[in-house]
């Protein structure tokens, strides 16, 4: 029989780690850290301004909708 994994008082696993999004290192991930999934301040402005400078794009097929309301077509 398993048992389950030890958990931190946030209920997360104790001793989970992840990568941060924008620098890559490994740090723990808990509810102590106000920047989570990014290991600090720095590294979440960096995402944001990725963000709002439209580094980032999610990508969309156009619908029928978005070819009729071109006024180029």
């Amino acid at each position: 029989m398993s048992h389950p994994a030890p958990r931190a008082a946030d209920g997360t696993p104790a001793d989970l780690e992840v990568r941060c999004p924008s620098c890559g290192t490994l740090h723990a991930y808990s509810t102590d850290n106000p920047y989570r999934p990014f290991c600090s301040k720095g590294c979440k402005a960096i995402d944001l301004g990725a963000w709002a400078s439209e580094s980032y794009r999610v990508e969309a097929k156009p619908t029928t909708e978005d070819l009729l309301d071109d006024p180029g077509v």
